[in-house]
């Protein structure tokens, strides 16, 4: 598991790349528009393919600053680039505010759209 590690004078903070996928991903949830933070419909057989399926959010940490990558369902009737948007706000805000590391870019996948 990569942990980011933050010095403070009272010790060490060690945070889990996992917790800033966590976080990112309940803040994309919360945006109206968004379905699920998925990979989208893989099908029967890309279920049991053993090849490795792409994760729906990725943090790749360079220097200390995240580049976040998430992959989103949208509701059915929603303009794609408003949604989008304010996922991208959300995230960076959550993740700077919450974690407290620099968000350097918030990319976006829709996978799919799905009705309500």
């Amino acid at each position: 598991m990569e942990v980011k590690n933050i010095s403070k004078q009272s010790g060490n903070v060690q945070i889990s790349l996992a917790v800033i996928e966590k976080v990112s991903k309940l803040a994309a949830l919360e945006i109206e528009g968004v379905k699920d933070v998925s990979v989208g419909s893989t099908g029967v057989k890309g279920i049991f393919a053993k090849t490795n399926l792409p994760k729906s959010v990725e943090v790749n940490m360079y220097d200390g600053v995240a580049d976040i990558t998430l992959n989103i369902v949208v509701k059915y009737g929603f303009k794609l680039s408003t949604v989008c948007k304010a996922v991208q706000q959300a995230v960076k805000y959550n993740v700077q505010s919450m974690v407290n590391v620099t968000v350097s870019k918030v990319n976006i996948i829709v996978s799919g759209v799905e009705a309500v």
